[in-house]
C-alpha cells in the first residue's frame, strides 16, 4: 500500500470515483427510468433492489466526509454486496433471461456484468487499504487520506455550509438503518422467501 507512487494512487482513486458515478449512479438511474417507462416489472424490481443495496456507497461517502476510518470497511461491504444483490434472485434472473431481445434488456445485462466486474476489482483495491480502518496512524497517512479527497470535494460543492462532523453523523444514522434492514432481511425474510424477490 505504502509502496505505491502517491501521484499514481491519487489518479487511480479519482478514476475509481468517476467510474463509480458512471456505473453505480448514472447508468442504473437511466435504466430504472427506462424500465419504468417500458413497464418492465422484473427489471424495475431488480434495479430497485440494486438501489437499496448500493445506498451503502453513499453512506460510505458521508462517513469519509466525517473522517470515520471504518468507512473503508463499509466501502468494501458495498462492493461485495452489489454483485450479490444483482445476481442473487432466481426468479428475476429467469424472467430477465426469458424476456425477448430488446435494447433495454441488452443494456441491463451489459451493465449488470460491467458493474459486477467493477465491484469485484474495487473490492480487491479497497481490501488492500483495510489497515486504514484499524489504525489511527495508518488512517492519517497520505495513502489513506487520498481516498478522502473525492468525498471532501463532493462536500465542498454540495454541502459547503455544513461541517464534516454534521454530515458524518448522517452517515452514521444511515449506516445504522442500513444494518438494521440488512439484518432483518438476512435473519427473517431470507428464511421465508429464499432466493425469490417476488413474494
Amino acid at each position: 500500500m505504502n509502496t505505491l507512487d502517491p501521484g499514481l494512487l491519487q489518479s487511480l482513486v479519482w478514476m475509481d470515483y468517476r467510474l463509480a458515478v458512471l456505473f453505480t449512479v448514472v447508468m442504473p438511474l437511466i435504466l430504472l427510468i427506462w424500465a419504468f417507462v417500458r413497464q418492465a416489472n422484473a427489471i424495475q424490481l431488480l434495479l430497485t433492489i440494486y438501489w437499496k443495496v448500493a445506498s451503502l456507497l453513499m453512506i460510505t461517502v458521508y462517513l469519509m466526509i466525517g473522517g470515520f476510518s471504518f468507512a473503508f470497511i463499509t466501502g468494501l461491504m458495498a462492493r461485495i454486496l452489489i454483485p450479490i444483490g444483482l445476481w442473487f434472485w432466481d426468479d428475476l434472473n429467469e424472467e430477465i433471461r426469458e424476456q425477448p431481445n430488446s435494447l433495454l434488456r441488452f443494456l441491463l445485462v451489459s451493465w449488470r456484468w460491467a458493474v459486477s466486474l467493477y465491484s469485484v476489482i474495487g473490492a480487491v483495491a479497497v481490501a488492500l487499504f483495510l489497515p486504514c480502518a484499524f489504525s489511527t496512524t495508518q488512517f492519517a497517512s497520505s495513502a489513506c487520506q487520498t481516498w478522502l479527497e473525492p468525498p471532501l470535494l463532493y462536500k465542498y460543492y454540495l454541502h459547503f455550509s455544513y461541517k464534516p462532523g454534521f454530515l458524518g453523523f448522517f452517515g452514521l444514522v444511515g449506516l445504522v438503518v442500513y444494518l438494521l434492514v440488512l439484518g432483518y432481511f438476512v435473519f427473517v425474510k431470507l428464511g421465508r422467501q429464499g432466493r425469490s424477490a417476488i413474494n
